[in-house]
């Protein structure tokens, strides 16, 4: 097939690309620049790169003319946010392409009532990103059901691979998290670390838009989970990074109020957004109808970028 990718140079293009050509098909990356991946791969050497600034085209009417005109068989969206933005390229594609592949997140559930969570339960999805991938998903799955437009919608939680720097135990993204645990430095978390978080790692995603591909008639019309087999708790977390490096956990625990005055804002409101999630999914449906099989749990994903992280010097780990 033709497959024009939309961002397909970041985190789960890095590995989608590669996959891609390896599996015959030509693929056309549009992009704002030309971003090296995060791993070098001879694949990209095969692919033809086109630059387009989506919101400028989006403004000017003219990006799904411009999509449409690399003629694609194809078309796999990593970086639409908006539901006016999914809306117009739906327009433009209408009619024309085989299939519509869009990246969402797990973040369109919200809170979870049961766990682990299906595609099916009711959703509560709140602050700004989770509501337009939401809306997004509601509008594609209509289009899918009602007038036969060809999309598939895949949700990855959080994604991870060597380059950069994972959620970490505390649920935000300060590396040096992981140096007081290879420290033995004690780690304090909120409340009693049992909030969930879900990782995947980008190659993994990547193979899950391939499956969706290879089987096409069962992606139609319908979203998929994309994640690790299972979800972490923090305290979890922290225990299993500390061992990598021979060490116990010295882990103390704040109730929220208390803990979000010890670091920085930031980091506050990241780790707010993940406990208050506090995701944990179901690959059920994905392995089922995609044959979706993770390589990687949490775990392994989490542990190869931070060895990368380490053997970059960005996490210090003798004291």
């Amino acid at each position: 097939m033709r497959i024009v990718i939309i961002g397909g140079n970041g985190h789960v293009g890095t590995y989608l690309v590669p996959r891609l050509v390896t599996a015959g098909h030509e693929v056309i990356n549009v992009s704002r620049g030309r971003r090296k991946p995060y791993s070098p791969h001879a694949a990209w050497e095969q692919v033809e790169h086109v630059v387009i600034d989506r919101q400028k085209e989006e403004t000017a009417g003219s990006f799904g003319k411009k999509i449409m005109g690399l003629k694609p068989d194809a078309v796999i969206d990593m970086i639409c946010f908006t539901l006016s933005s999914a809306s117009s390229l739906v327009d433009a594609l209408r009619g024309k392409v085989e299939h519509y592949l869009f990246c969402g997140t797990i973040w369109v559930h919200g809170h979870s009532e049961c766990v682990p969570t299906t595609e099916d339960q009711p959703r509560q999805p709140f602050g700004e990103y989770g509501i337009q991938k939401a809306a997004i998903e509601d509008y594609l799955l209509k289009e899918a059901r009602l007038e036969g437009f060809p999309a598939t919608i895949l949700h990855p939680g959080h994604i991870v691979g060597p380059g950069w720097a994972p959620l970490n135990p505390a649920g935000h993204f300060y590396p040096g998290v992981f140096a007081q645990l290879a420290r033995g430095v004690a780690l304090t978390l909120p409340n009693l670390g049992l909030e969930t978080v879900h990782h995947v790692h980008a190659d993994d995603v990547a193979q899950a838009f391939v499956k969706a591909l290879t089987h096409r008639s069962l992606a139609l019309g319908e979203s998929f989970h994309v994640v690790s087999p299972q979800a972490l708790t923090l305290r979890g977390y922290a225990e299993a990074v500390a061992l990598w490096f021979g060490r116990k956990a010295d882990l103390r625990f704040l109730p929220w109020e208390e803990w979000r005055k010890t670091v920085p804002k930031e980091d506050v409101e990241y780790t707010w957004d993940h406990i208050t999630h506090s995701p944990n999914m179901s690959i059920t449906k994905a392995r089922k109808l995609l044959d979706y099989q993770p390589r990687y749990s949490s775990l392994e994903a989490v542990y190869e970028s931070v060895n990368r992280l380490v053997e970059n010097g960005e996490i210090e780990i003798r004291s």
